[in-house]
């Protein structure tokens, strides 16, 4: 148990260390100005990929942005939308690398997008039930195991997400240095930024699997 809180511990620090370097490196190549804004960027980077029934929207928060395939939305922050920065490209561009994995039916993007309603149902419930299956763990060992099947989703969920986004990410540098958007200096400013971003779903993944290990292993001692 102790090598469980050792590993746990790790995994906290290294998500803040990541977080703290998505922060860092999307504020300082924000400062790096570029020619087109974060929305002339999407609606060419889905012209140039034969996509136009995708609409370029607008939205709130920091960091919000999403491609929503329900509504054929690419949705950006406010920070990204109407800025003219390598950041605000990097980001419009990896969103649209999800529009295109939507449109050719990419296997990870729809086996995600399936999980979607399972997971967001079991996540308002799972942290209850596992608490309820720890306190009744000697009586009722049944309801912790329910809870360990309902996170297994979350976790399983955390790394197929990995696959998409390191590939719309993938699409996004690519389709940005063949467009001319970046130069050989930019480019790599919107490739570190993205990798840096990409780490943080990595660690996600990781601090899942290690919570979910935990329970596995309480529910495995439970006599």
């Amino acid at each position: 148990m102790l090598l469980y809180w050792i590993i746990f511990g790790g995994i906290a620090l290294a998500s803040w260390l990541v977080s703290a370097n998505l922060q860092s490196k999307f504020k300082k190549y924000s400062q790096t100005p570029l020619g087109m804004s974060g929305k002339e960027v999407a609606e060419k980077m889905l012209r140039d990929n034969g996509i136009y029934d995708v609409q370029v929207i607008s939205v709130a928060g920091h960091l919000s942005d999403h491609f929503n395939p329900a509504t054929k939305t690419v949705n950006l922050s406010e920070s990204v939308y109407n800025q003219y920065n390598v950041a605000a490209a990097a980001v419009a561009a990896h969103e649209c690398g999800h529009a295109i994995q939507h449109a050719m039916a990419y296997a990870p993007l729809k086996m995600r997008s399936a999980l979607v309603p399972i997971v967001s149902f079991s996540s308002n419930i799972v942290q209850w039930i596992l608490l309820g299956g720890m306190f009744l763990l000697n009586v009722f060992p049944q309801l912790l195991l329910l809870g360990i099947i309902l996170f297994s989703l979350t976790t399983l969920f955390s790394f197929i997400t990995l696959p998409v986004e390191i590939d719309a990410s993938r699409r996004a540098v690519a389709w940005l240095s063949n467009a001319g958007i970046t130069n050989a200096w930019t480019y790599g400013m919107a490739a570190g930024a993205l990798r840096s971003a990409a780490y943080t779903y990595v660690v996600a993944a990781l601090g899942s699997l290690a919570t979910l290990l935990y329970y596995v292993l309480l529910y495995s001692r439970r006599r």
